[in-house]
Parts: C-alpha cells; structure tokens; sequence
C-alpha cells in the first residue's frame, strides 16, 4: 500500500496521497518532450527536407527555438509563482535547449557528410560504355555515374599531384593506345600521391576490373584539382579541355548506396543515444530533486 501524508485541514489533521503521480508526470515529459525535439529537428536536417527545400528546414529550426523559448518562459514562472514542480520546468527547458543544439549540429553534419552526395549523385544522369577517346567532357556535364569501356584505364605515367597543404592527385582516363587530342576525364583523390612524381594511388587504381567512376561532387575541391590538371598539361604536353573529375572504382552504385547506408546508421545511433542520455539525465535529476525535498 503507498504510505499517506498527513495535512492540517480546518483545524483537523487528515491524510492525503503523496505526490507520486505528479512526479512520474514530470520525469516522463522531462524524458519524451527533448527526445521528440531532438528527432524530429535531426530528422528534418537530415533527410529530403533539408536537400529539396532547405528554407523549411532552416523555419522549423527557428519553430524548434521558439519553442524552447515557450518552455523558458512557462519555466520562469513556475519558479516565480512557486510551482512545486518548477525544477521539472527549467530540467525540461534546458534539456530541449540541448537536443535543439545537438540536432542542429549533427543532423546538419550527417547531410553534408553522407545524404547530400548521395541525393547529389542520384539527381545526375548514368552514362554506360563510354570512350573517353571518343566522348568529350562538354558531351557528358550532367554525369553522376559512368562506366567506361574495358579497355580503358588510368595513365599514370602522367599522373600529377597539387600540393595546398593537402595533396590534390589527378590521373587521366584513356583508351586505345592512350594517345588523345583531349584528356578530358580524370580520376582523382587527395593525399594518395607525393605531388612530384607520377605515383597516383588513388581509389582503386590497382584494381584491374575497376572500369568506371563516381561524379566529384564537392565544388571546394574542383579548383584543386583543376590546378593539378593544369600541370599535366604544361609538365606532359596535353590537352584537357573540359576536364571532368571522378573517383575510380569498380561498382559506383554501391558506393553511392555505401553514403546511404552510412547516413541512416547515423539517424539512427544519434535518435537511439539521445534517447539513453536523456534517459541517465532524467534519473540523475529525479534522484537529485528527491533529496532536495
């Protein structure tokens, strides 16, 4: 049986329930309202929303804040009018302010890291059997995925390396005999070559089925390599006229579905681990608040 409390009533002493209930109340919104928050904002960031129509995106951050600022302020008097349960209030304000943060950051992390190149890619066209003797980089500047022919292949007798801080390392692409009017097509990587001589060992450069690319899709980058490009050309006596930059590989499919993958682990170990850190956050409090009386 719970045990009773007594209270001074008209003069009488009677016996009242205990404010158990009251408490529950309070530890479970402390633990539902910030998870929710947390979810739904990482979610929004971290998905289509955030690709298709980032001002939404960016609105329902600013929503999620106003709304932490609701809390602050049913906190505040709480605490002013002498809520018994106002400790609760600024637990759950402060805690909201927290996933609010987290979300921003990791949700936003997550989408330049693993889902933006991923929607990036998939929104390009897939181009098969391509020459790169025969086809010019002007003739394919909405690729996301190609596979060249089988006998091309990486040149890396006239591979070169751009140095700015990191090493910028660039191949060329050829077929045939290997000697081309225009080296337009490019396999790349960064800190794969010493940038002085012709040792590219970028991606699977070594993989003798490896006959196909993935789009370079990051524009910081470009100019790097456009540079190491650009001392091929003066360093071997080649054309590059519309050089287009992609990642050497054997199946680029799974490698675009390998972002994917890598964005929904994350959703997932971010929604999972604020669950259970708020989880210890709401028991170390009510523990806390319990000897505070």
């Amino acid at each position: 049986m719970p045990a009773y409390e007594s209270q001074p009533y008209g003069g009488k002493t009677v016996f009242a329930r205990p404010r158990r209930s009251a408490n529950f109340q309070a530890m479970f919104l402390s633990l539902v309202v910030p998870w929710l928050l947390f979810t739904f904002i990482f979610t929004v960031l971290s998905f289509t929303t955030h690709y298709q129509t980032p001002l939404i995106a960016s609105m329902t951050v600013w929503m999620g804040l106003a709304l932490v600022a609701i809390m602050g302020y049913f906190a505040y008097n709480a605490a002013k009018q002498g809520v018994g349960n106002s400790l609760w209030y600024f637990f759950i304000f402060i805690s909201s302010l927290l996933a609010l943060m987290a979300a921003c950051a990791w949700g936003s992390y997550n989408f330049s890291k693993n889902m933006q190149p991923f929607y990036d890619v998939l929104s390009l066209n897939v181009y098969n059997s391509v020459d790169p003797q025969q086809f010019k980089g002007n003739q394919l500047m909405d690729m996301g995925r190609v596979s060249f022919t089988e006998d091309s292949r990486l040149d890396l007798t006239k591979s070169m390396g751009f140095r700015n801080n990191d090493v910028y390392c660039a191949a060329p692409i050829v077929s045939g005999n290997g000697s081309m009017a225009s080296y337009d097509f490019w396999a790349v990587g960064m800190n794969c070559c010493s940038g002085h001589a012709s040792d590219f060992a970028c991606g699977e450069y070594n993989n003798p089925k490896a006959h196909a690319g993935l789009r370079l899709m990051r524009d910081d980058l470009r100019p790097y390599f456009r540079l190491a490009v650009q001392q091929a050309q003066a360093a071997y006596s080649l054309q590059a006229t519309h050089p287009i930059f992609v990642y050497w590989m054997e199946d680029p499919h799974a490698e675009i579905n390998a972002y994917q993958d890598e964005g929904y682990k994350q959703y997932l170990l971010g929604v999972f681990l604020h669950f259970a850190v708020q989880f210890f956050f709401v028991c170390a409090a009510g523990a806390l608040f319990a000897k505070m009386g």
